[in-house]
């Protein structure tokens, strides 16, 4: 589980709370069913009329991965796993590749392999592979633009029910209680708005961007070394080659790995 959105919600929540308990109001405005309605209801409506079923149907999907880990292979593991490739390729040729193929649990990598070992035109293999990787980022971006749209309704509707809440209240301009109370529960939809659209959905939304690049740079790494090794490129020069998509600090960690394997392997 990705404890960073956890407790980013959970901090927001607390301090929203303490804010309200400070500024001298009480918790118990913020239980306010028709604010709730407006707010969530009409964010949800709202969505349903900008987006068809068929990518609305991901939503709960979508959910998933902004809030537990993607299974992703790390960088530094994948340049290891291409590496290795690369010297089964040199001292066995390119047909012996078939069993790591079949042994490796990431599909983009699998089919790579597969059409470089069924022999694919080296320009075929990269615009497949290219091609999948857009296809995923399209995908990701519509994704990612549902919870964006749903930030940018919710702070509006927020708004409508204010508005909703204060020509209710007019109602009550002989009841003083009523009147305090009407007014209050009106700017509890405005504070829902803003909190659920800039506390929770762009947030979300930024999350799911994130992921999707961090998803695609291991992807185009990945494409990096295959067409590397079907080019028949040395293992010490491809591990020179694709270090560069790791950032520094974990470039040294990866580097000292492979220095410690070297020294046990000489041993």
């Amino acid at each position: 589980m990705k404890m960073s959105s956890i407790f980013g919600i959970l901090l927001a929540l607390i301090a929203i709370g303490l804010g309200i308990i400070l500024k001298g109001a009480s918790l118990s405005a913020l239980f306010n069913p028709a604010a709730y309605l407006v707010i969530f209801g009409g964010t949800a409506a709202a969505i349903l009329i900008a987006f068809p079923f068929s990518e609305l149907k991901k939503f709960p999907f979508l959910l998933k991965i902004a809030f537990f880990e993607q299974k992703l292979a790390s960088k530094s593991d994948q340049i290891t796993s291409l590496v290795e490739c690369s010297e089964i390729a040199k001292r066995e040729g390119i047909l012996a590749l078939e069993e790591f193929s079949s042994n490796t649990n990431d599909p983009f990598f699998k089919k790579g392999l597969e059409m470089i070992i069924d022999g694919y035109d080296l320009e075929f293999v990269e615009e497949v592979l290219l091609d999948e990787v857009a296809a995923i980022d399209k995908r990701h971006k519509t994704g990612a633009l549902i919870f964006s749209q749903a930030g940018t309704y919710a702070p509006t509707l927020g708004v409508l029910g204010a508005v909703i809440g204060l020509v209710a209240s007019l109602g009550n301009l002989n009841d003083v209680d009523k009147l305090g109370h009407s007014i209050s529960a009106a700017f509890i939809a405005t504070l829902l708005g803003i909190f659920s659209g800039y506390v929770l959905w762009h947030p979300l939304a930024n999350k799911l961007k994130r992921l999707s690049k961090k998803e695609q740079e291991l992807k185009l790494l990945t494409i990096e070394g295959l067409l590397a090794i079907y080019r028949g490129v040395s293992p010490s020069a491809l591990e020179k080659k694709l270090v560069v998509y790791i950032d520094p600090k974990e470039r040294k960690k990866f580097e000292k790995k492979i220095e410690d394997d070297v020294h046990e392997q000489t041993a």
